[in-house]
């Protein structure tokens, strides 16, 4: 016996849809009189109207229903209103192609630049909410104040996870896009059926840009620098002045910029003077000489530092740390809020110490020591008394010869 089937009955869209596809086949049959290019490209040209009508409609819609709650959405979807209005249209113009009357060929390929102009702007729509939310996130922070060792922290974080997401969108579109194209898809397929010799060169030559994108990772994670930090890197001290997905600039106290490898803040060491606390001690050395008052030499420096406004009111002090041949060792020690006003502390100390030496304490500057010797014989004391009269230098001499003959037996 025969059973009986149930066959389903006609696929229903969408009453949006249902309506749309309608009222284009509408529009076309109402053009009958018309070339079949002049109906399409009215199909076409309705088609881009609906999607921008539809576009005013729901960002009305959004504006009033969302008000000033979710900054966050908001701020997204208000930065993203071009490229969502692109994408309506290329999904409008998609929607309507069935209904134009377009020959095959024309509207395979019509269809295809539809698909890459609806990845591409989702791409595009990706990275501007990547930007939008890291902007939207460090607008709570700021790098203006002394101490921002929590700012500079999530500023560091943001910008290397920003710059990498970035990468990874634009790879992604990239691969989206080449694989619409049927000779692209094959090879890749085989690409990644094969492996073997042909996905070695590939990492071979993907292995710069995939360790320098783990390194930007590993960095702001574990975070050795941040944006803002005091290191000395290569002999040169400066501030991490940008830290891209390749590589860090180095801003160096005299303006110029050092370009450092992301790798190399993983693989050698370096000095961080701002990875805990910005605040650092400077160091002034004075050699003076062994005769100078260090009492008034450390009250004049205790003077100096706590007139200076650099000084944070932390470390001050002063002690001979050495003493040499001709000179001894004055180490004085001043802490400041950060590098800068460090090294600018340093300088004014420095200089006023010495000025105070030079007007108050001139014999405190170290000198040189200089005196003669003389062996006391009988030339050099005759030469020690050029004008006695020669009867006394001939008794000199006599008794010099008596005292020899005596010694002598």
């Amino acid at each position: 016996m025969c059973g009986s089937h149930a066959y389903p009955g006609p696929v229903t869209r969408p009453r949006g849809v249902a309506d749309g596809a309608s009222m284009l086949s509408s529009v076309r049959d109402a053009l009958f009189w018309a070339p079949p290019w002049l109906s399409s490209v009215a199909v076409l040209l309705i088609a881009v109207i609906c999607a921008l009508v539809a576009h005013r409609i729901l960002f009305v819609v959004f504006g009033r229903a969302f008000g000033d709650r979710h900054p966050f959405l908001r701020t997204v979807v208000w930065q993203t209103k071009g490229p969502l209005a692109l994408a309506l249209v290329v999904f409008a113009l998609a929607a309507a192609l069935q209904s134009a009357p377009f020959s095959e060929t024309v509207s395979a390929s019509f269809g295809r630049l539809l698909l890459i102009a609806f990845i591409v702007l989702t791409g595009w729509i990706a990275h501007v909410a990547v930007e939008t939310g890291s902007s939207v996130y460090l607008h709570r922070f700021t790098a203006e104040t002394a101490d921002t060792l929590l700012a500079r922290k999530h500023i560091t974080q943001v910008r290397i996870l920003k710059r990498a997401l970035h990468t990874l969108i634009v790879v992604v579109t990239l691969s989206a896009v080449l694989m619409t194209f049927e000779p692209v898809r094959q090879y890749g397929l085989s690409l990644f059926a094969s492996a073997g010799v042909a996905g070695l060169v590939v990492g071979l030559a993907a292995r710069p840009l995939l360790t320098n994108l783990i390194a930007g990772i590993q960095i702001a994670t574990t975070q050795p620098i941040r944006i803002d930090d005091q290191v000395v890197i290569e002999n040169e001290s400066g501030r991490i002045e940008e830290i891209t997905s390749t590589y860090v600039v180095v801003r160096l106290w005299d303006l110029r910029r050092l370009i450092v490898p992301l790798t190399l803040f993983i693989e050698k060491p370096f000095q961080n003077w701002t990875r805990d606390s910005t605040n650092l001690i400077g160091t002034v050395l004075l050699y003076v000489d062994f005769t100078a008052p260090v009492d008034a030499i450390r009250a004049k420096f205790m003077e100096i530092v706590q007139s200076s406004k650099l000084w944070d009111g932390q470390v001050a002090k002063l002690q001979v740390t050495d003493s040499r041949e001709n000179s001894i060792e004055l180490r004085a020690l001043a802490s400041a809020r950060s590098a800068g006003d460090a090294f600018d502390l340093r300088c004014d100390i420095r200089e006023q110490l010495i000025a105070f030496l030079q007007k108050e304490h001139p014999a405190a500057l170290p000198h040189a020591r200089a005196e003669s010797l003389r062996v006391d014989t009988p030339e050099t004391r005759q030469r020690a008394q050029p004008d006695s009269p020669p009867d006394k230098r001939e008794d000199t001499q006599q008794d010099d010869e008596r005292r020899s003959r005596t010694a002598a037996r």
